[in-house]
């Protein structure tokens, strides 16, 4: 067993940069005529959009739809849509007036856009006096979304293999971390990987950006990113990294066939330790000890490491908001979509089911993630200084990588696979697009 201080208990995907001009005329976001009552109070009918299909195919939703028309009894109708691809469906459907009343905000939508797509939900200032998390989806002085639940960032994995591997101590710097999958490869404890890339369901990939900010213990690495030509060094928290991913599958300590991985298998997998290891947010964890569960195998085996990075002898952990809940720029129902959000943050228990954090600030910590915060020091990523709030997106766009899009990495570990590119080629590579982009931009 990990010694107490240092044992974790177990307990966020970006698309592409959001192609899009203001949408079209000719529909509503819910398709109801209804705008409320004339007082503000909530009524009629709204439609909702959400990611988590898993929740509305086990009834959970339901059960929200019920608590909700209890509170508001004028409301007739909400109609939860669960979205598969949601970054990519809904992306698709903004280019048009339909794409429902109340919404997760798509990662691919860039700060200059919500104001065509979103609805203002307040005063960026003011509301930060009861929410938290609110950088990512405000622009100029105004709040669009308000995060359902808050994230901490680190490893997920399997306690019972490491422990089975006599490891016994949270490694501390990126080699550790290798020579401890390497450890768990050589004791033969995970039968498919130490660490599992998730490789052919892509977005997975993008999970590793929770490391950012946690590698260098730096609140503005990001900002300080558009000031540099070289994001990609072996300290940086790009390089660092993708350094890791490169240097895991080059040395076989991932999946022997990345193009054959599976997401929805990958949960049963780590929950019964043929999986010791992957890279994911800790909303995957209430998942995972599901699928455990699911498995006969035990739910607790789930649980959580730091980044493999301690800075003045630290570990840091990001945290941040999960996906956003907005309003639909064309909502003719407004007040009961603003009462949707309002509930679901306060009144639902989302979070805490979700063992995560709450939005609100005065909100408790879950038990199953005390130990963890206890054993942490947290980061919340600084803003961009106003007028520079696109300024990343502008120069990731510019540069061609674009960050938010897990095709990169997915060549990074092409390359290593083939050993095409050493990881410093593919450093000099990136370095070279993002001067580029930089330059493109008028950084």
């Amino acid at each position: 067993m990990f010694p107490q201080k240092r044992r974790l208990l177990a307990l966020a995907a970006a698309g592409t940069v959001l192609a899009l001009t203001a949408a079209c005329s000719g529909g509503s976001g819910s398709g109801d005529d209804s705008s409320g009552n004339a007082d503000g109070t909530p009524s009629g009918k709204i439609s909702v959009l959400t990611w988590r299909t898993d929740l509305v195919e086990d009834g959970t939703f339901d059960t929200y739809v019920t608590e909700f028309k209890k509170k508001y009894p004028e409301v007739t109708d909400v109609k939860v849509e669960g979205v598969k691809d949601y970054e990519g469906t809904v992306k698709t459907r903004m280019n048009t007036d339909d794409y429902g009343d109340v919404l997760a905000i798509p990662g691919s939508v860039t700060p200059d856009q919500l104001p065509d797509f979103f609805e203002p939900l307040g005063d960026q200032a003011e509301m930060e006096k009861d929410y938290r998390w609110l950088n990512d989806k405000s622009f100029d002085g105004k709040s669009y979304g308000i995060p359902v639940v808050g994230n901490v960032q680190g490893i997920l994995y399997n306690k019972r293999v490491w422990e089975e591997a006599g490891i016994t101590e949270f490694p501390t710097t990126p080699q550790e971390f290798l020579d401890d999958l390497q450890t768990i490869k050589d004791k033969g404890v995970a039968k498919v990987a130490p660490l599992y890339t998730n490789y052919k369901d892509s977005w997975a990939l993008s999970q590793w950006d929770g490391w950012r900010g946690a590698v260098t213990a730096d609140p503005d690495a990001l900002n300080e990113m558009t000031q540099t030509d070289t994001p990609w060094t072996p300290d940086s928290d790009y390089g660092v990294i993708d350094g890791t991913i490169y240097d895991a599958v080059k040395q076989g300590l991932t999946e022997a066939d990345p193009t054959t991985t599976d997401w929805e298998g990958s949960k049963r997998q780590i929950g019964v330790g043929d999986i010791a290891t992957m890279a994911l947010g800790s909303w995957a964890i209430p998942q995972m000890a599901a699928a455990a569960k699911d498995a006969g195998a035990d739910p607790a085996d789930i649980a959580y490491m730091p980044v493999p990075v301690q800075v003045d002898g630290k570990f840091h952990t990001v945290a941040g908001g999960d996906y956003n809940l907005g309003i639909n720029v064309h909502s003719k129902n407004k007040a009961t979509a603003r009462a949707w959000i309002d509930w679901f943050n306060h009144d639902s228990g989302y979070s805490e089911s979700q063992v995560g954090l709450s939005p609100l600030i005065d909100g408790a910590v879950p038990a199953a993630l005390e130990s963890f915060m206890s054993q942490v020091e947290m980061i919340t990523m600084n803003p961009a200084p106003a007028g520079k709030e696109s300024l990343f997106a502008d120069i990731d766009t510019a540069s061609g990588i674009v960050t938010t899009d897990p095709k990169y990495r997915l060549q990074i570990i092409d390359d290593a696979r083939s050993g095409a590119r050493t990881k410093e080629q593919i450093f000099d590579d990136l370095n070279g697009k993002w001067a580029e982009g930089r330059a493109d931009a008028g950084a």
